[in-house]
């Protein structure tokens, strides 16, 4: 005759916890998983005014690309300060439909900055900027590299 299994409080307690799918490392897992979810779309999240960009480089060159539909010239700023290109812009959208019963009507405005750094050296006019069919393709010309100099060093 087989003895009547017992358990322990905290076995039985663990048991049910599991059995539920309370077990505290699922809860755990959950909310890790919840932290990080929430961490990537803070990186991912663009707001809808700013634009998706494209750097590149060539020989030559580094071309900036970025979308900016719905945007025109006047609406649209390239700068450079130090070694820091800046583009900029704003967006005065509205659209109003109407119908037999249904009438919208919507608004979107803002502004948007994005900022790069460049290499040292850059020149405002060795840099181009055309917005074609909304996107901006921005040029910049490489400078010149500098060769190293070895500086003597004498005693004082």
């Amino acid at each position: 005759m087989d003895a009547p299994t017992t358990q322990t409080p905290t076995a039985a307690r663990k048991s049910d916890l599991v059995a539920s799918g309370h077990d505290a490392f699922t809860s755990l897992q959950k909310e890790i998983d919840r932290v990080f979810d929430e961490f990537g779309r803070g990186f991912s999240r663009l707001s809808p005014l700013t634009p998706r960009m494209d750097v590149a480089e060539t020989d030559k060159d580094i071309e900036i690309t970025a979308e900016l539909p719905g945007l025109e010239e006047k609406d649209v700023k390239v700068e450079l300060a130090g070694d820091t290109l800046t583009i900029s812009g704003e967006k005065k959208t509205e659209s109003e439909h109407k119908d037999k019963n249904v009438w919208f009507s919507e608004r979107n405005y803002g502004s948007f900055t994005r900022r790069l750094s460049l290499p040292q050296g850059v020149k405002a006019e060795d840099i181009k900027a055309d917005l074609t069919k909304g996107v901006l393709k921005v040029t910049v010309a490489k400078p010149a590299a500098t060769a190293a100099k070895t500086i003597e060093v004498k005693s004082a």
